[in-house]
């Protein structure tokens, strides 16, 4: 089978690369083990290379044409979930998570509004070389870095990257910082955040209002 161009090589990659981390974190109970999940994440990757179709294409590019390429950000974090659970490392703390979705949500719910026509300005259009969106994302990643939340700067960084190298097929900056699955799960994490932080006040509300006995 012939390999794809680059660009097309790091999108089906950075694909099978969240697939895995998604089927892992799926089948969790199933795969507790670490040696089986990993022989599991390495069939998983390979299957999804296998050609299918009369074109012969791989597994993978019938998916990339549902999914469309995915973003740096995306694949990071599924590269990090894919070690913690493979190789033990460490899981990202809760308050990098919960800032890191709000950062995210707050991107799309300006990106996406806007690049659908809701306006005359269009925050598309910032990603293509303007120093506003770079100094935007610099002066954001000093707030993180200043507030103790070092997985934003890095995941901004990483993005700049892979776009300063033209990784993608894209050359906006925007389809390398985020996508709409990545802009869906942050909305999910912020709202099972909202929801358990409300449950906890709910929870203590009761206590604090009931009387000593005598």
């Amino acid at each position: 089978m012939q390999l794809p161009p680059p660009t097309d090589l790091a999108a089906l990659l950075g694909i099978d690369l969240v697939l895995c981390a998604a089927g892992l974190r799926l089948f969790a109970g199933r795969l507790a083990n670490p040696r089986r999940a990993g022989w599991a994440v390495l069939a998983c990757f390979a299957l999804f290379w296998w050609p299918a179709g009369a074109a012969h294409l791989p597994l993978l590019a019938y998916v990339r044409g549902i999914s469309s390429d995915l973003s740096v950000t995306l694949v990071a974090l599924a590269c990090l979930a894919l070690g913690q659970r493979l190789f033990g490392q460490p899981a990202l703390a809760a308050r990098n998570q919960i800032a890191l979705s709000a950062a995210v949500l707050a991107a799309a719910g300006l990106l996406y509004p806007t690049a659908l026509g809701w306006g005359n300005w269009d925050a598309y259009r910032l990603g293509w070389g303007s120093f506003s969106l770079l100094g935007a994302l610099f002066a954001l990643t000093m707030v993180f870095l200043f507030n103790g939340l070092r997985l934003l700067p890095a995941l901004v960084g990483l993005a700049l990257l892979a776009w300063a190298a033209g990784l993608m097929e894209s050359t906006n900056l925007w389809d390398y910082l985020i996508d709409p699955w990545l802009a869906v799960g942050a909305l999910v994490r912020c709202i099972a955040a909202g929801l358990q932080a409300l449950m906890q006040r709910y929870r203590r509300r009761p206590a604090a209002g009931r009387a000593p006995r005598a």
